[in-house]
């Protein structure tokens, strides 16, 4: 199997930025190198997740059960999986880096469970049906952005959305509630799975895209 290195976080932490420097990393070195963004808006496959975060569904992130907009997510990357990159993934001397992965539904989706044992009987449902009902490959490392919502929500301020390019949020974006629940929920979601914490801001000061790469790179490079 290829290594496989998701990179994590909420809304506004530095994901893609932080998978495009390490993709340049990697194809300095190794000319088997992919790199993955979920949803797949590029595809057919991602039309239900479009239209759940552009309020088609509800204009709250509520108003979609966790689980019914986990099928969204999981059966967008099962496409992508099945049509771009099954043969990737069985090449041993390949590395895949993604930014956002099955990860995603742990954070946002659980996120919307607030009782503790049914929050782990929910993750423990998202692993089944993304791992072992769609057989999608496990990740070697995932990176944990950590970084605080109210941050988040001030560089989010002028960020395009990424389904249309335009200023307006969508559903997920424009809750600053469900951010903070998400925030808070992929810090205990990360401590549960044992998942690689790297903070994006220490002592109030945001850190640099440099500092929080080197950090990232020493990790995955282990």
């Amino acid at each position: 199997m290829a290594k496989l290195i998701v990179i994590e976080g909420t809304d506004a932490s530095g994901k893609q930025t932080q998978s495009e420097l390490l993709y340049e990393f990697f194809t300095k070195h190794n000319s088997k190198v992919l790199r993955l963004c979920f949803p797949d808006y590029e595809s057919e496959s991602s039309s239900l997740v479009k239209m759940y975060l552009g309020g088609k569904f509800g204009d709250t992130p509520d108003s979609v059960d966790g689980k019914i907009a986990s099928i969204f997510y999981a059966s967008d990357r099962y496409a992508s999986y099945k049509t771009k990159w099954e043969a990737v993934a069985n090449d041993p001397d390949a590395v895949i880096i993604f930014d956002r992965y099955v990860t995603s539904n742990m954070i946002h989706q659980a996120a919307k469970v607030k009782d503790t044992a049914e929050k782990d009987a929910f993750l423990d449902w998202v692993y089944d049906l993304e791992y072992e009902i769609f057989r999608l490959p496990k990740p070697d490392h995932v990176i944990f952005l950590k970084m605080p919502p109210e941050t988040a929500q001030e560089l989010m301020k002028n960020r395009a959305n990424k389904i249309t390019n335009e200023v307006q949020k969508d559903i997920h974006e424009s809750d600053a509630a469900y951010l903070t629940a998400c925030y808070e929920n992929a810090c205990y979601v990360a401590e549960k799975y044992d998942w690689t914490v790297v903070p994006c801001v220490i002592d109030g000061k945001l850190r640099s895209i440099d500092e929080i790469q080197e950090e990232i790179r020493k990790t995955v490079c282990n």
